[in-house]
């Protein structure tokens, strides 16, 4: 029977870390599975325990959002520990893209009797990063501001926290001149944002890139290009449903490595968390990681 070590992010979404976890650890137990349920203090605290519990043979099970599970992932890519996720944050968009259920029973199932599936990861690479891996995307604009935003926010939550950092960062926003080198090529655009996706999903369930796999060995780069604040608004409600792609403003390129530039300092994210600026490498790493799903 399988082993697992939960490493549990308190505050994703208030206190929902933990109350996800209580019903699904009963559930494994009771079919005779180990866990054991460790605390973190940090994003980098979580990427320690998640470390140590892979070298003792256990599968890792990443409990909160997508800034957590973004960072265990991206510490067990290239190793042979197995990875699952426990969907309890704000966003939760990696584990819409793998298509997790969230009824415990139905997610113990997999956990409990789902087959390890090989999937790519991200590498990261600037001044700040040196090297590290992630899981969904790599957005570079509006969005990363938004993003921070809503990660600050004291009186928003959940998607409510989104949209009011989003409308924030539009209106305060005026457009970058972007230098994207795809596999060698440049292509040259002024707009909103550059996505690096590996997933399709961001920012509470928008679906920015809805052509991209994670099992492809490609990233999906989305441009949003220059266009009245007033259409970009519109098309923040068509990345509901992948529309957006309809719009002449958007573009979407395809490549194994990607350099995002610009001509000033913008922010650029990473599976939920901001905290640096252009210039960015990312590269895909295929099949880097083996996750329940």
């Amino acid at each position: 029977m399988r082993q697992f070590t939960a490493v549990v992010n308190p505050a994703a979404g208030g206190s929902s870390g933990t109350a996800a976890l209580l019903p699904l650890a009963r559930l494994l137990r009771e079919a005779g599975a180990q866990i054991d349920t460790q605390y973190s203090r940090s994003l980098e605290h979580a990427g320690e325990l998640a470390r140590q519990a892979g070298e003792q043979g256990h599968i890792v099970l990443a409990v909160g959002g997508d800034g957590i599970a973004g960072c265990i992932g991206g510490v067990l890519s290239g190793t042979d520990t197995v990875f699952g996720l426990v969907p309890a944050g704000r966003g939760n968009d990696f584990a819409r893209a793998l298509g997790l259920p969230t009824d415990p029973a139905a997610l113990a199932e997999v956990l409990l009797h789902g087959t390890p599936k090989p999937i790519d990861t991200i590498e990261v690479e600037s001044a700040v990063h040196d090297r590290a891996s992630v899981l969904g995307s790599v957005y570079a604009g509006v969005d990363a501001v938004a993003n921070r935003h809503a990660n600050t926010s004291r009186l928003l939550r959940g998607a409510a926290s989104y949209y009011a950092g989003g409308l924030r960062a539009v209106v305060m926003w005026r457009p970058a001149a972007y230098r994207i080198t795809v596999d060698g090529v440049v292509h040259e655009r002024r707009g909103y944002t550059v996505v690096a996706a590996n997933s399709g999903f961001y920012g509470f369930g928008r679906n920015i890139a809805p052509g991209a796999r994670l099992d492809d060995g490609l990233l999906d780069v989305v441009v949003i290009q220059h266009a009245p604040r007033r259409l970009f608004f519109a098309m923040m409600n068509e990345l509901k449903t992948g529309a957006h792609l309809k719009r002449p403003q958007v573009e979407v390129l395809r490549g194994k490595e990607i350099r995002i530039e610009a001509d000033r300092d913008i922010p650029y994210g990473a599976d939920g968390e901001v905290d640096a600026t252009l210039p960015v490498t990312v590269r895909v790493q295929p099949g880097a990681l083996s996750v329940l799903c």
